[in-house]
C-alpha cells in the first residue's frame, strides 16, 4: 500500500491485533525504519509465530532495503513486539521514547520481575528524548513526546518538503475520526495529558498525514491507517476542535471505566518493556510468562 513518492511508506495490517506496522524508506536500496512490528501470539496455546514479521522481511528484501531502526511508539498492551526477531534477521537498532523508564518501573511492581531485569531502558538500543531529531537515510525525523495513553508514547514526525505533506506515525494517541482516542487508564496514563499531547499533534500543518497504529472500524467500513490533521480537527468524535479539555477528560474517564483489559496485556507488557525480548529459558529449556492474579 505505498502511497507516497518520497518518503515512501508501506503499511502491513495484522488482523488479530488490528495493528498497522510500517516500513519507512526513501527508495529501493535505501535505509529504512520498521515501526510497531508484531510477533504473532496464540493466547490459548501460548505459542508465538512470525507470520506478520516474515511478510515485512520479504518486503524489505524485495526492495533491497537496509534496516536502520526498529521503532516502537510505546510499550504496547495489545500485541508482542517482533523487534528482536527482525533485528536478528535484518539488523537495525531498537528504539523507543525515554518515558519507557516510567513504564518499566510501574510494571516491575505488578509483575514482580527478577532483580536482574534492568529498569534503565538499556534493553533498547536507543531512548529518544522529547523532540530529538534523527535520520532514516536521507529522511529527518523528530521524536515528539505525546504521553497520556502511557508515559512513553512517541509520535515519529517526518517534516514535509515543499510539494509533500508532513507525516506523523502517531501510535495509539489517535484513532480514525469515527473511532476517537486511546484509553488512558493504564499505569501512568492520564486523560489530561493525552488531551494536551493531541493538541500538539493537531498543531501540525492541516495536510499532515497521520498514520495510525490501530483501527477498530465500525460495521460497514474497512480498516484504514491514514487520516489528516484537518480531518481529525473537524470530525474526531472525541477530540475535534469544539471539544474542551474538561469535556474530553470527563468522557474519557467515564468510557475507560467501562472497558475490560486488552486480551494480551499480561504477556505483551512484560515482553514489550524489555524491548520485545522473551523471558530467558529456565532449566528445562522452557520460557515462562508471569500472570499476576487480582492485580489489574
Amino acid at each position: 500500500m505505498t502511497f507516497l513518492a518520497s518518503p515512501r511508506v508501506e503499511a502491513f495490517f495484522d488482523t488479530d491485533s488490528s495493528t498497522f506496522t510500517y516500513v519507512l524508506y526513501s527508495g529501493d536500496g535505501s535505509d529504512c525504519a520498521i515501526i510497531d512490528s508484531v510477533l504473532n501470539f496464540e493466547p490459548k496455546a501460548c505459542r508465538t509465530h512470525t507470520t506478520s514479521a516474515d511478510a515485512i522481511i520479504a518486503f524489505v528484501r524485495s526492495r533491497e532495503l537496509r534496516v536502520q531502526w526498529l521503532l516502537e511508539t510505546h510499550a504496547h498492551a495489545d500485541h508482542l513486539s517482533a523487534a528482536p526477531y527482525l533485528q536478528q534477521v535484518l539488523g537495525g537498532m531498537i528504539a523507543v521514547g525515554s518515558g519507557i523508564l516510567k513504564v518499566q518501573n510501574a510494571f516491575q511492581k505488578i509483575f514482580h520481575l527478577s532483580p536482574d531485569v534492568k529498569l534503565d531502558g538499556s534493553q533498547f538500543g536507543h531512548l529518544f528524548e522529547p523532540d530529538e531529531q534523527f535520520n532514516v537515510g536521507p529522511l529527518t525525523l523528530r521524536a515528539m513526546h505525546v504521553p497520556g495513553h502511557t508515559p512513553a508514547d512517541v509520535a515519529y514526525v517526518v517534516d514535509g518538503a515543499a510539494d509533500e505533506p508532513a507525516l506523523a506515525f502517531v501510535g495509539d494517541t489517535l484513532f480514525m475520526p469515527d473511532v476517537g482516542s486511546a484509553r488512558c487508564d493504564f499505569p501512568g496514563g492520564s486523560a489530561y495529558t493525552l488531551y494536551r499531547s493531541v493538541q500538539r499533534l493537531l498543531q501540525l500543518p492541516p495536510q499532515t498525514l497521520l498514520l495510525l497504529c490501530h483501527d477498530y472500524p465500525p460495521d460497514g467500513r474497512l480498516p484504514s491507517f491514514e487520516t489528516t490533521v484537518a480531518q481529525q480537527r473537524l470530525a474526531n468524535i472525541h477530540l475535534r476542535d469544539s471539544v474542551t479539555e474538561d469535556e474530553f477528560v470527563e468522557m474519557r474517564q467515564r468510557r475507560d471505566a467501562t472497558l475490560g483489559m486488552p486480551a494480551l496485556i499480561l504477556p505483551a507488557i512484560q515482553v514489550n518493556i524489555q524491548a520485545g525480548e522473551l523471558p530467558p529459558p529456565e532449566a528445562n529449556g522452557v520460557r515462562y510468562l508471569k500472570i499476576p492474579l487480582n492485580v489489574l
